[in-house]
């Protein structure tokens, strides 16, 4: 995460639940209410803000911007960095989806990948892939894209310069070349069968601009998607307006797009409610009732879940014992019903129920705290102390207190110490000052259901290097094998097994591991805005959302 550092609070006693669930939607509301979204107010469909269109031809295919505006709330501060190579902020990856096109990405809303920049991509041999440029296609400058872009956006990410995460979704990839002004060939280390839908990760930016002012583009980025961007104030505002130029397949269909953060749960809901905002992010499942009476609300489950991290550099959290006694000490059901009221669902494997890939993971953390005892004596531990690192969004934060609860009923002291997400990792987690952990993660944002990527993301390279240290031991090295065996296996059943396999593995060592999987609510007014949907991963999809 690259959110600005929040001030972190401490608990050391337990609190209601249900005041607990208020508390992280109640506080500052109306500080939130009159700053953030005071200056930008909902304009309807016959108010337009200042036009874009320019004098210049239009591309082929390229549509007249249109009208009117929509204003969102995100559950997250807007991030200082943009540039899609470093992104990795909840906030910042919803909007760069309005702003930036891979040669492919991914439908949000359904979860398939469809052509974008590209106008086909093809194989031409077991380890070379081709694609050709959409024509016509320009960045936000109006400077066509070329594969000399194409290319720079791939090599910057595979540079240990850059320190990309990006890096461990493309172990498959060993080179990048233009073939001519709009064509490059991929060349393969070996055949991987999810390259379509992996290089959705990839987003094409354009090179002169990036190497002429790194730091300039990451704060005010430049891409070629049907949103340009007009201002970016880290935790005021970001707007966007229509690129009049653009001729990709989701033309924008309003002329400005305004994302508000708004963090306080229950100020985001009272925005949606007084049409201040038409569509908000991460409904606290207490305020979904009520808020039906007004708006549409609808849940959707998919891999966005709760994970629990151990410093496993730390005595005693290196022994294996422990981080699986503090699992089997959690009652899941009674976190999920309490703090969030039903909806979510127990992991039993890393993958969520409704995967293609799930199957039950052969160490299941069911709910026995004399189980849990007794792993904690076999490893020799008593009179254990804990601080418990909590993020304050909120279904997180009204989870944390239950499990507070039941560490502390297996005679654990367990002390709570919530922040932003943002604050947390850069002050504790990143400097290795610190026990335990949870918070929220999707990277499933970056692709389809995809256990590759979403594997690589937490265990391979900067998680387990530098934020939970289980780099480096026997099981680490045992999964990292496991996926590149996935990676290169020549059909998909014998894929399929091996990443059961990595499953496994990963539910029995638990250094990083999901307590459940929520199930995402999502809140808009059906009756100003057409063709929206609710997506399964943290953001606002507004590609091809209009106004009535």
């Amino acid at each position: 995460m690259k959110n600005q550092p929040e001030s972190p609070t401490p608990f050391s006693t337990p609190v209601n639940r249900r005041d607990f669930i208020r508390y992280s939607g109640m506080l500052g509301v109306a500080a939130a209410a009159s700053a953030a979204l005071g200056a930008c107010g909902f304009t309807g469909s016959s108010q337009s803000a200042s036009s874009t269109t320019s004098s210049q031809p239009l591309p082929a295919g390229a549509k007249p911007v249109p009208t009117g505006s929509i204003t969102a709330g995100l559950a997250y501060n807007l991030d200082t960095n943009f540039d899609p190579m470093l992104a990795s902020g909840a906030a910042a990856l919803a909007l760069n989806m309005h702003v930036f096109e891979g040669l492919v990405d991914m439908n949000m809303p359904n979860r398939q990948p469809y052509n974008t920049l590209a106008e086909s991509v093809t194989q031409a041999g077991p380890t070379t892939w081709k694609a050709k440029i959409r024509s016509g296609a320009t960045f936000h400058d109006g400077s066509p894209v070329t594969a000399d872009d194409v290319v720079f956006s791939y090599t910057r990410i595979l540079d240990p310069a850059n320190n990309s995460a990006l890096t461990e979704f493309l172990p498959f990839l060993k080179s990048v070349v233009a073939t001519g002004t709009d064509t490059v060939q991929f060349n393969l280390n070996y055949p991987f069968s999810l390259f379509p839908s992996r290089i959705t990760a990839v987003k094409i930016v354009p090179k002169a601009i990036v190497v002429a002012d790194p730091a300039g583009f990451a704060l005010h980025p430049v891409g070629s998607g049907p949103f340009m961007v007009t201002s970016a104030t880290p935790e005021v505002s970001y707007v966007l307006n229509a690129y009049d130029k653009y001729n990709g397949p989701k033309p924008a269909k309003v002329e400005t797009l305004t994302f508000l953060p708004i963090t306080n749960a229950a100020a985001r809901v009272t925005a949606l409610q007084s049409n201040r905002v038409q569509a908000i992010e991460a409904v606290p499942p207490v305020d979904v009732a009520a808020l039906k009476q007004t708006d549409t609300v609808q849940s959707v489950e998919g891999f966005d879940l709760m994970f629990m991290m151990f410093n496993c550099k730390l005595k005693p959290f290196d022994d294996v014992r422990v981080r699986q006694a503090l699992h089997y000490a959690l009652n899941t059901q009674q976190i999920i019903n309490n703090g969030l009221l039903g909806y979510g669902t127990p992991a039993t494997s890393f993958m969520p129920t409704n995967s293609s890939y799930y199957q039950r993971a052969s160490t299941v953390y069911n709910y026995d705290p004399q189980k849990a005892k007794s792993l904690l004596a076999a490893a020799g531990v008593s009179s254990l102390n804990i601080t418990l690192l909590s993020s304050t969004v909120n279904f997180i934060a009204a989870c944390a207190p239950i499990i507070k609860e039941n560490w502390d009923a297996i005679g654990v002291n367990t002390t709570l110490h919530l922040g932003g997400s943002g604050g947390l990792y850069k002050n504790l987690v990143d400097t290795g000052n610190y026990q335990v952990m949870v918070a929220p993660g999707d990277p499933s944002v970056w692709g389809p259901d995809d256990p590759d990527l979403l594997m690589r993301w937490w265990y391979v390279g900067q998680w387990p290097q530098r934020r939970y240290y289980w780099d480096g031991t026997p099981q680490a090295a045992q999964l990292v094998s496991l996926l590149n065996q996935g990676a290169q296996a020549s059909n998909a059943s014998t894929q399929k097994e091996i990443w059961l396999k990595a499953f496994d593995l990963l539910a029995e060592q638990v250094p990083l591991y999901p307590i459940f999987h929520a199930n995402l609510a999502t809140g808009w007014n059906s009756n100003l805005l057409t063709n929206f949907k609710p997506i399964t991963t943290t953001g606002l999809d507004f590609l091809g959302v209009g106004l009535k």
